[in-house]
């Protein structure tokens, strides 16, 4: 993502520290507020039990979860997006949980999750390591457990930005104990000029 917010965010920030230091400021997908596709899962019910925010950043979809009720864990790699995440909540008075840790190790968490929310994670990450985070999910999700995923499409023009993703990539990462039960045209909202960009929700359960 880029440092100014009049720029079309950049193939940059795939790494912890780049992550971190991107928190210097404001984030273009920083927006203050849950994206609306995945506050529209919580206000239709889908989200339930044990609820896992991997790649959290500064923790609204934790908090949405939260404030629903639900025992919710916000998970980043970037310490300044936990630091600010855990200010959020003292702020709101929000009780919820955010720790600093790596997405391709959730079996150290110690706890198998019955709702996973993905916003902007599955997107920034190669070939191998979106196989090793898939494998990752399985350790932390229940069997019956679900996962939302929002991610940038391959329907958005242009080249700038997160690597693009298909359908086909989504169905392919999650064809091996997993169900896709849909995946949906979306809109990611944004900081930027520019302030909505295509993306894809998908819905995912876990089978076995």
């Amino acid at each position: 993502m880029p440092d100014s917010q009049d720029q079309p965010p950049a193939r940059r920030g795939h790494t912890p520290e780049e992550f971190n230091d991107s928190y210097s400021g404001t984030p273009p997908w920083d927006i203050g507020r849950p994206q609306p596709p995945f506050q529209a899962l919580a206000d239709a019910g889908e989200l339930h039990g044990k609820v896992l925010d991997a790649g959290c950043g500064t923790g609204e979809h934790t908090m949405m979860a939260a404030l629903l009720g639900l025992d919710a864990t916000g998970i980043d790699a970037a310490p300044a997006a936990i630091a600010r995440a855990e200010g959020k909540a003292r702020e709101r008075g929000v009780a919820v949980r955010f720790l600093v840790h790596n997405a391709l190790r959730l079996a150290g968490l110690g706890t198998k999750f019955d709702s996973v929310l993905d916003c902007g994670l599955f997107h920034v990450f190669n070939d191998a390591d979106r196989g090793a985070y898939v494998e990752s999910l399985k350790a932390a999700v229940r069997q019956g457990g679900r996962y939302f995923m929002l991610c940038f499409s391959d329907r958005q023009p242009g080249d700038y930005g997160p690597r693009r993703v298909s359908q086909a990539e989504i169905r392919a990462s999650f064809a091996g104990g997993w169900r896709v039960d849909s995946i949906e045209a979306a809109t990611i909202s944004t900081l930027l000029e520019y302030p909505d960009v295509q993306g894809w929700l998908a819905r995912v359960t876990r089978t076995e």
